[in-house]
């Protein structure tokens, strides 16, 4: 075979996706096994989403849309409280994406050069690593410590940055801990940005899963999106549409204008009657938004009072998104031993912290998007696990 490119070999992808494929092999040979692997909703899509796509379908939405999105779904985002609660950015500012994930790509390359800096948390969501190298642009990583609830801090940021820092990368709630960043520290960040001339991408595709009772602040809120804040959110998590495809972005009318370019480049646009059935979601779907979040928020309280029962294992209580980030520093085992031996074992699916950086050592991803007769059973398998597992050491 002639040999890939060098950039080819960089890329890394989504680790989380290599164990769900071992876990569908698993289940195709009869094993029953409980997935916190992944953050997929195990809820189905809002009866009003699927009937809006199917309308749209009957009504001959399957042509191109402009490759910056259907005009009447971005200006729905732009009315919407759901995306940016404090203000309404202008249709220019807005473009629909197949997925938010794809947007960490676009913006890294109509943003960065090669051999430039971008932020990011460590540990953090793996597609920021893996975009990066891609495009040959260097990672500088800020650790998020466990003392201070996995916060990523203005003055830990301010400390990474050099002449060759370009983009700085946030996420709250946060992939892979659920910790939210407070309002006073994302303010900092925002006003840091802005006054060092530095791009701020604000990951939001978790904004609605917070359990804090109260709107979160975004640093959107500091310029509008005008100059050098972007969004990246959508429908996925919120919604229960992961397999719908359908992203944000929200940022510098000039920038969005060049990301659009790039949509029309390698995607043309996205699937015109998914765009429909996204107004139906922003229209109709918010009772659903929040009877989710509230399932949520029952699981997360249950699977972290189980965690800290388990001998060994510490596991703090998230504010946000649907993952538990808990402690096996005790056990003395790496995550990716405890991930193999867990799923062999006990047909338990989790994910190791390692996955999302050298700070994730040490640590174990689960996500509580499962029912919760599931997450009994996987809790169950797991304290038989860990108890094993010490009497061996």
């Amino acid at each position: 075979m002639q040999q890939l490119s060098m950039a080819s070999d960089r890329l890394m992808g989504q680790p989380m996706f290599q164990i769900l494929t071992k876990i569908k092999e698993m289940e195709r040979e009869g094993k029953d096994v409980i997935h916190f692997e992944i953050g997929d909703p195990d809820f189905d899509t809002p009866d009003c989403v699927i009937q809006g796509a199917k309308r749209a379908l009957d009504e001959g939405w399957t042509h191109y849309s402009s490759p910056a999105g259907d005009y009447e779904l971005r200006q729905a985002i732009c009315s919407s409280r759901f995306f940016t609660p404090r203000f309404t950015p202008d249709l220019d500012q807005v473009v629909v994406a197949p997925g938010a994930n794809p947007l960490i790509y676009y913006a890294v390359r109509c943003l960065v050069e090669p051999g430039e800096e971008v932020i990011i948390p460590d540990p953090s969501f793996s597609t920021y690593q893996s975009v990066l190298s891609f495009a040959g642009v260097n990672a500088v990583r800020v650790a998020l410590r466990e003392e201070n609830g996995f916060q990523m801090l203005a003055e830990d940021i301010e400390e990474k940055i050099t002449d060759k820092t370009r983009l700085i990368i946030i996420n709250s709630p946060h992939n892979p801990t659920g910790a939210v960043i407070s309002s006073d520290e994302l303010k900092a960040i925002g006003e840091l940005c802005l006054s060092r001339g530095i791009y701020l991408y604000c990951d939001e595709i978790y904004s609605y899963l917070n359990y804090t009772n109260k709107t979160l602040f975004s640093p959107s809120e500091l310029d509008q999106c005008k100059e050098r804040t972007i969004i990246a959110t959508g429908f996925s998590k919120t919604f229960a549409m992961t397999g719908w495809r359908l992203g944000i972005g929200i940022g510098p009318a000039e920038l969005m204008r060049k990301i659009s370019l790039l949509i029309e480049t390698t995607n043309s646009c996205v699937s015109t009657f998914i765009q429909r059935a996204g107004i139906s979601a922003i229209e109709e779907g918010l009772p659903d938004v929040i009877r989710m979040r509230d399932t949520y928020k029952e699981r997360r309280d249950y699977l972290v009072k189980r965690l800290n029962l388990i001998p060994g294992i510490h596991c703090i209580k998230p504010e946000g998104a649907f993952y538990v980030f808990p402690s096996i520093k005790e056990l003395n085992i790496g995550g990716i031993e405890f991930l193999d031996r867990l799923l062999m074992e006990s047909q338990v699916g989790v994910c190791p912290g390692e996955y999302f950086g050298s700070c994730g050592k040490g640590y174990i991803r689960l996500c509580y998007a499962t029912s919760m007769d599931k997450i009994k059973i996987g809790m169950d398998r797991m304290e038989e696990f860990v108890c094993k597992l010490r009497k061996e050491r």
